[in-house]
């Protein structure tokens, strides 16, 4: 029994990490993509439902983005997949941190849902300190109550939308875009990584202009494709230098 209540408590101590800079920076974002899926015409209800199972935020924007563009739903699919690749990776790496000695299989199954930027952020910066026995715990705490709390902000924001005065309301939409853009250049270390969000920045807004369809996809493919190519020439001009 006394091993039992130990897990609860490690449990309730992941319960308590919601009370964190990188939980809170995640909370503000889904305030702002709740009022996206209302300005977007989804119901509250898909809103939701996005933010309990898709559970990534970019993967959830290209969603919004590919239903409100009337995307084919198979498209959209795999719009979707291909923004959560990089989850993959991410859940890798995870794994051997959260995996105690008595960790099932299914437990991991369950609990890599949870695994997005927030709380492998999370897991790297609390679960090395944590006994291998009780990090499973740990985390379900901290993965569990990340999504609850913003599956409850999604919906409050969402229908609070309406109610907000207008100059505040598109402060919100923006809030989502405006957060990924200020990370994603904060987090940017590698020429390909900047290149990638410059090349996205311009070609983004212009093939949206063009009316060419897949626009988002098309700027990720091609945008990437440059960066990775400016990457690699920049590492030969180096070479060349040195």
């Amino acid at each position: 029994m006394r091993n039992e209540d130990t897990g609860l408590r490690w449990f309730l101590r992941g319960v308590g990490g919601i009370v964190s800079v990188p939980a809170f920076i995640l909370m503000a974002s889904f305030i702002g993509f709740g009022v996206l899926c209302r300005e977007s015409g989804i119901t509250l209800g898909e809103a939701v439902f996005m933010t309990g199972f898709v559970w990534a935020l970019p993967s959830q924007l290209v969603l919004v983005g590919a239903i409100a563009a009337g995307t084919p739903v198979l498209v959209a699919g795999l719009a979707v997949a291909l923004s959560a690749i990089r989850l993959m990776p991410m859940t890798a790496a995870w794994v051997p941190l959260v995996r105690g000695p008595k960790t099932r299989k299914w437990q991991l199954i369950l609990m890599s849902h949870c695994v997005a930027v927030t709380a492998w952020v999370w897991s790297v910066m609390r679960l090395r300190d944590t006994p291998p026995d009780k990090r499973a715990a740990y985390f379900a705490g901290f993965g569990a109550t990340l999504i609850s709390v913003n599956v409850c902000i999604t919906a409050v924001s969402y229908v609070s939308a309406a109610a907000l005065p207008p100059l505040l309301a598109a402060g919100l939409f923006f809030l989502t875009p405006i957060y990924f853009l200020t990370a994603l250049t904060a987090s940017a270390r590698q020429a390909a990584e900047r290149l990638a969000l410059a090349f996205g920045l311009v070609l983004g807004p212009l093939l949206r202009a063009s009316g060419l369809g897949f626009d988002l996809l098309w700027a990720g493919v091609i945008g990437g494709t440059l960066a990775f190519a400016g990457h690699k020439l920049l590492l030969r001009s180096k070479k060349a230098g040195t």
